[in-house]
């Protein structure tokens, strides 16, 4: 399997789970303070939405790529 194909496939996976699951969620640790023997640590908590156009774009590049051709 070259390069190209391998590419495909993964924008394909990648394509599906954008319009499966429509983002993600990932945790940030923002602050940290420590007070002697006392450490406090604040993390957020962010979402990054995957509009449905960049999983059909990525959807459809992979597909574009899996079946392209050489000459």
């Amino acid at each position: 399997m070259n390069a190209i194909k391998l590419l495909g496939a993964a924008l394909i996976v990648a394509g599906v789970l954008g319009l499966i699951y429509g983002g993600f969620t990932y945790t940030k640790d923002t602050h940290e303070a420590k007070l002697g023997p006392i450490e406090f640590t604040i993390k957020d908590k962010e979402t990054v939405n995957v509009p449905i156009w960049a999983g059909v774009g990525a959807l459809a590049a992979g597909v574009f790529l899996l079946f392209i051709r050489k000459p």
